[in-house]
């Protein structure tokens, strides 16, 4: 590991020491192999002005809920350091008291709420100190002689802790360890199984002694545990591997009480772990350090053929884990498991959010790597499964459980939109977006790859009516999000009017595969995934020509009435794999790509009508939008139409011809 400090950019950061901390702090998260998904802290001690103007001693300690990779200096929570030391001597404090004592301690009331370690940042003299969760140094302590090994590496350089639970009674155990060191003498503190701290009196020294630490650890790895080439990429996941990704995202869903996404990973390192027949034992054994648990769960779930019966038991084997440890007074976690090893595909992670899944994705990543290194050593050997509950139940986590807020009733839900680059389509998107869910977007307008700015959003230019496009857009979408929950079928056509007698064949073809075939194609490619998907429906987009056709729109009329048959079909067919498929009947929905300017003044001249009186003519005088269907279409998908199937629903402020 190399220094990533540059005089010009650390002066343009500013000579002060907060600015100079921020800018230390941004090189340390850049570095994954040190921080991963806002782990790590840092701090600078200096003197400021308090409420009453008077100066004093601050520590600023990273504050909760910041990364250090993009940390500002409103990150940081600035607590009296006197009074912060002082909290080492006390002899016994709960962490959930500690963490209201240094908020109370803050010079600034709406700074963020301070590191859970900050007392032992205050105990170090330096005026920086940085603490990080070191790939290299810990895989080297989750060995059996790791100490040894880390002694033999530093020397009396570094001072060594034995493992202890992070907070109050980590900051207590170093405070009376180190009452009769020389600080001048050590150049940082490595915590086993957990990390490595460095200080000094700059912000350079004290980063750039992280490297130095660091980098002895990783040329001792690449020593005693070179790594061994990376394999081939697995194939492209099969449909039936599809399937079975899908199954078990359905399986995890089910333990957790809730939709979770899930990703396959089958590159190189990962197939090749996965390959291991040693690779179940191995990923039965605890993370690489324990502040990962409250990501990724103790170990990994081992998925087997049959992912139902495997599942049932992480779930059983979770719940025993939990008896085995709680005192009676804490409350069980959902059982699901957050990563499994799929053997001799490669790795899967599941997530509630699109950042729990980054985050358990790089911290697996940084975690498979670091097994096969300490299997050369001896063996990979993660703390006892009760430290690693005492982190995964801390208070501080319980604590957070009753301040959870309720989820967005669609949030992990896959949905699948076809015509979504305008109109109904592109305002579906917009209203599953909005109810929580993640969305694959498919157009023939190539814009729809790029238009929605949300990694939420999956899109796919391609023709509805090609089946080989329509399969390779769901079955990238299973690959992104790992399942299909819902799918409104909206693609659609509106040819030129045309009395029977001059209808061309091409406009009445073009119209039956747009507007009709396009639609069973996407039944038939996306009904393998929504039957192993979380309460599953399909809304079909029709059309008030279907009850009450017009003149000059047999092509459109006709195609309409056999999608609205096919829907119906659909609905009989799909019950038993608990399937919803329901109608939406719009009519004069004027904001969408077929009521071009020309087209709605010939029809409003056809009926004797100006454009303002012909955009409402219904029975409610009101205009019906695009978002109007699309509020509708996404309800349809939700729990208030959970016992809804076979209906066809009107949305065009109502026709006197339909009612």
């Amino acid at each position: 590991m190399r220094s990533l400090w540059n005089d010009s950019e650390a002066k343009a950061r500013g000579n002060d020491a907060l600015s100079l901390r921020v800018y230390t702090s941004r090189l340390i998260g850049r570095e994954s192999s040190l921080v991963l998904s806002g782990g790590g802290n840092t701090s600078v001690k200096a003197r400021a002005a308090d409420l009453f103007g008077e100066t004093t001693d601050i520590l600023y300690v990273k504050g909760s809920g910041w990364d250090l990779a993009g940390i500002e200096p409103a990150g940081f929570a600035p607590l009296r350091l006197d009074a912060v030391r002082r909290m080492a001597e006390l002899p016994s404090l709960t962490d959930s008291k500690m963490v209201a004592m240094l908020k109370s301690l803050s010079i600034d009331p709406a700074a963020p709420a301070p590191s859970v370690e900050a007392i032992l940042h205050a105990i170090i003299p330096s005026a920086f100190v940085d603490h990080t969760h070191a790939d290299a140094v810990v895989t080297i302590t989750n060995t059996p002689e790791g100490m040894h090994r880390i002694g033999e590496i530093y020397g009396d350089r570094i001072f060594i802790v034995p493992y202890v639970m992070p907070g109050f009674e980590l900051a207590r155990e170093v405070f009376e360890m180190t009452r009769d060191v020389d600080w001048a003498e050590l150049e940082g503190i490595i915590l086993m199984h957990h990390g490595v701290f460095t200080f000094g009196d700059d912000a350079r020294s004290s980063y750039e002694r992280m490297i130095q630490i660091v980098s002895e650890a990783e040329s001792y790895l690449e020593l005693h545990a070179p790594l061994a080439p990376s394999g081939m990429e697995t194939d492209q996941a099969s449909a039936a591997d599809l399937r079975q990704l899908a199954r078990a995202r359905r399986a995890v869903s089910r333990a957790a009480g809730g939709p979770m996404f899930a990703r396959v990973d089958t590159g190189a390192e990962a197939s090749l772990f996965a390959a291991n027949p040693d690779a179940p034992a191995r990923v039965s054994r605890g993370p690489l350090t324990p502040d990962h648990v409250i990501r990724t769960k103790r170990v990994a779930w081992v998925m087997e053929d049959d992912v139902d019966e495997s599942a049932n038991r992480f779930v059983a084997e979770y719940r025993k884990y939990f008896e085995r440890n709680t005192d009676g007074s804490l409350t069980c976690l959902d059982p699901a498991p957050r990563w499994a090893l799929w053997p001799g595909r490669g790795i899967v992670a599941f997530g509630r959010s699109h950042g729990d899944l980054n985050a358990v994705s790089d911290i697996v990543a940084h975690t498979l790597p670091a097994i096969e290194r300490a299997e050369q050593m001896g063996g990979w050997k993660a703390l006892p499964e009760d430290a690693i509950f005492d982190v995964e139940y801390w208070e501080l986590e319980q604590a957070k459980l009753t301040r959870a807020p309720k989820p967005a009733e669609l949030a992990g839900r896959v949905a699948l939109v076809t015509g979504a680059a305008s109109g109904i389509g592109r305002a579906c998107v917009e209203a599953f977006l909005a109810g929580g869910a993640s969305v694959v977007a498919i157009d023939r307008n190539d814009a729809v790859s790029s238009m929605f700015d949300e990694v939420r959003v999956c899109g796919f230019a391609g023709d509805v009516t090609d089946a080989a496009a329509v399969e390779f857009a769901v079955e990238s979408a299973i690959r992104r999000f790992g399942g299909l929950d819902a799918v409104v079928s909206n693609a659609g056509v509106f040819p030129e009017s045309a009395r029977i007698a001059e209808l061309s064949g091409d406009i009445w073809q073009k119209s039956l595969a747009v507007n009709l075939d396009a639609h069973r194609i996407l039944l038939q490619k996306t009904i393998p995934f929504l039957e192993l998907g979380i309460d599953p429906a399909v809304v079909i987009i029709g059309s008030k020509n279907v009850p009450a056709p017009g003149r000059g729109a047999a092509a459109y009329s006709v195609a309409k009435a056999g999608l609205t048959q096919l829907a119906r079909v659909a609905a009989l067919e799909l019950a038993a794999s608990g399937i919803r498929v329901n109608v939406l009947h719009p009519n004069d929905v004027f904001d969408t790509a077929i009521w071009t300017p020309d087209v709605l003044a010939a029809r409003a001249k056809e009926y004797g009508m100006d454009v303002e009186t012909y955009r409402r003519r219904n029975l409610l005088g009101v205009e019906v939008t695009s978002a109007d269907v699309a509020e509708l279409a996404v309800a349809l998908t939700g729990r208030l139409f959970a016992k809804t199937t076979g209906a066809q629903i009107p949305v065009d402020g109502g026709n006197d011809r339909v009612v």
